[in-house]
C-alpha cells in the first residue's frame, strides 16, 4: 500500500508541474491580464472614484506598489523615473494612457515624450497635465494603505515644484483609486485562481502526509524547508516564508506570540502532534495565503480523537459566521465585530484577522481584525467592501481538548471571493484535519 501512496503522490507532483505554465507562457497571460485591466477596468474605476487624472511616479528600484503591477512581464523593475499618465474623459468615454519615457510601457501605455520639445522630463508631465486639465490629479498618497503610498517624497517635492499654481490647488490622494485598482479582480483572474488554490491544497497534502514526515525523525524546520523547496522546484514564487508550528499535550498553553516569534525553530515532530502550517504562492501575479491542520496519529489509532474533530468544526462554524457577514459596503470592522459578536452568542471563542488578497498577499481592501486588534482597525478596517474582491478568511477557533488538559487553537486560512451577492471559497477549504500517515484500507485474502 505504501509503494501504491508513493506512486499517487508522486503522480501528483507531476500533475503539478503539468499545470504551472512556462515562464514564456506565463509573460503572455500576464500581460493578457494586464492589458484587459488597463482597458476595461481602469476606466470603471476612474468613474467610481471620481478620479479623472492619475500620476504615478517611481524611481528604479524602489518602486511604488501600484507601478509594479502596470510594468510588463518582462519589466522587473522601472527604468530610470517611469512615469505614467491616465486621464479619463468621462463625456467623450475615453482614456489616454501615456508614458513620459523614451519607449512604450508594453503595449497599453503608450510613450509620449517629445524630447525635441522637452528636454527635461517633468516639463513633459506638466505639459501632458496642463494640456488636459483635469479636475483633479490624483497621486499615491495614502495613511492607511501603503500600497497606496508609493511616491517618494523626493518625487513629490519635485512635482509640486514643477506644477504652477492653479495646477498644484487640483492635486489630490488616489487612495480610493489605487486600492480599488489593486483589489478587484477581473473575471479572466477569477477563472485563474482556482488553479493556484488547488496548486496550494495540494503541495500541503502532499507535505502533510508519510512521504515527507516520519515521526521521531522529521522536524517542523525540515517541512519548512520541503515546502519551501517544493515550491521554487515547481517554478512558483512564495510571498512569505513558510511557517509549520506543533501543539501537543504539554503543560504549555497555545499564545499567538509562542506562534509566530518564539517557536521553537527545530521542533521534533512526534505521534499525537497536531500540526499547522502557513503558505502562500504567487504565480501569474496573484497569491494564496492557506493555513491548515494535520494531525500525527499515535501507535493503533485509526482516527482522528473526538476532541480534535469537534475543534474542527468550532473552528469551520466560525469561517461560516464570517462569511456570512461579507456585504456590499459594510466595512471590514462592521463585518469583525458583527461576526465576533455571533461568535460570542454561539459560544466559540473568536479572534479575526482576515485581509484582502490579489496582487499582493496582505493585499489592498477592507483590514477585517488583526490578532491583537479585536475591537476593529483604525482606517484601513473602515474601508469598505467591494464587490469582486478576493480575501484570505484567516482565523482561530479555542476549544478544550479534556486529555490534554488545555485549549487548542484550530487556525485555519482559506482564499474566497465576493461577487457582489454573497461570499464563495475560490477552492473549497479544509474540513477534516490530514492524518499522518493516511489510513490505509488493507484487502484481505481471507
Amino acid at each position: 500500500m505504501r509503494f501504491f501512496f508513493i506512486l499517487a503522490c508522486s503522480l501528483l507532483s507531476l500533475a503539478l508541474r503539468a499545470q504551472i505554465l512556462s515562464p514564456r507562457e506565463q509573460s503572455r497571460v500576464i500581460d493578457e491580464i494586464l492589458q484587459e485591466r488597463l482597458d476595461n477596468l481602469l476606466p470603471t474605476l476612474m468613474d467610481r472614484s471620481g478620479m479623472d487624472m492619475w500620476v504615478i511616479i517611481s524611481r528604479e528600484y524602489n518602486e511604488d506598489p501600484v507601478l509594479k503591477t502596470m510594468l510588463p512581464s518582462t519589466w522587473l523593475s522601472a527604468r530610470r523615473t517611469t512615469m505614467l499618465v491616465f486621464y479619463r474623459d468621462a463625456t467623450k468615454k475615453s482614456i489616454d494612457k501615456l508614458a513620459i519615457a523614451r519607449y512604450n510601457v508594453g503595449d497599453a501605455i503608450k510613450a509620449s515624450w517629445d524630447m525635441q520639445k522637452f528636454p527635461d522630463q517633468w516639463e513633459a508631465l506638466v505639459d501632458i497635465i496642463k494640456t488636459r486639465n483635469p479636475k483633479k490629479i490624483g497621486i499615491n498618497t495614502s495613511a492607511n494603505f501603503g500600497h497606496a503610498d508609493g511616491i517618494d517624497h523626493t518625487h513629490y517635492e519635485m512635482l509640486m515644484k514643477k506644477l504652477p499654481a492653479d495646477l498644484k490647488s487640483k492635486v489630490v490622494s488616489a487612495e480610493p483609486l489605487a486600492v480599488a485598482w489593486l483589489e478587484t479582480r477581473t473575471e479572466r483572474e477569477m477563472q485563474i485562481y482556482p488553479q493556484l488554490v488547488d496548486i496550494t491544497h495540494a503541495i500541503i497534502e502532499e507535505g502533510f502526509s508519510e512521504k515527507v514526515i516520519t515521526p521521531g525523525i522529521t522536524t517542523t524546520d525540515d517541512l519548512v524547508w520541503w515546502f519551501r523547496k517544493k515550491i521554487t522546484g515547481l517554478g512558483l514564487d512564495t510571498w512569505f516564508h513558510p511557517s509549520v508550528s506543533v501543539q501537543r499535550n504539554d503543560p504549555e498553553s497555545f499564545e499567538h506570540l509562542r506562534s509566530f516569534s518564539n517557536r521553537p525553530k527545530d521542533d521534533l515532530i512526534r505521534p499525537g502532534d497536531l500540526l499547522h502550517v502557513d503558505i502562500g504562492i504567487t504565480y501569474l501575479r496573484l497569491n494564496t495565503d492557506v493555513q491548515q491542520h494535520a494531525y500525527v496519529r499515535r501507535p493503533g489509532e485509526t482516527t482522528l480523537p473526538e476532541s480534535l474533530r469537534k475543534a474542527m468544526i468550532n473552528a469551520n462554524r466560525l469561517q461560516d459566521i464570517l462569511t456570512t457577514q461579507f456585504k456590499e459596503g459594510k466595512t471590514g470592522n462592521q463585518v469583525l465585530l458583527s461576526a465576533l459578536d455571533q461568535a460570542k452568542r454561539e459560544g466559540i471563542s473568536a479572534t479575526i484577522y482576515t485581509h484582502p488578497l490579489g496582487l499582493h498577499g496582505h493585499a489592498a481592501g477592507p483590514t477585517i481584525g488583526l490578532w491583537d486588534q479585536q475591537g476593529g482597525v483604525p482606517g484601513s478596517g473602515d474601508y469598505p467592501i467591494y464587490p469582486r474582491t478576493a480575501y484570505s478568511i484567516e482565523l482561530n477557533a479555542a476549544t478544550d481538548i479534556p486529555e490534554w488538559k488545555k485549549s487548542i487553537r484550530i487556525m485555519l486560512e482559506e482564499d474566497g471571493y465576493f461577487d457582489g451577492q454573497g461570499f464563495r471559497y475560490i477552492s473549497g477549504r479544509q474540513k477534516e484535519i490530514y492524518l499522518i500517515p493516511r489510513v490505509q484500507v488493507h484487502i484481505s485474502g481471507s
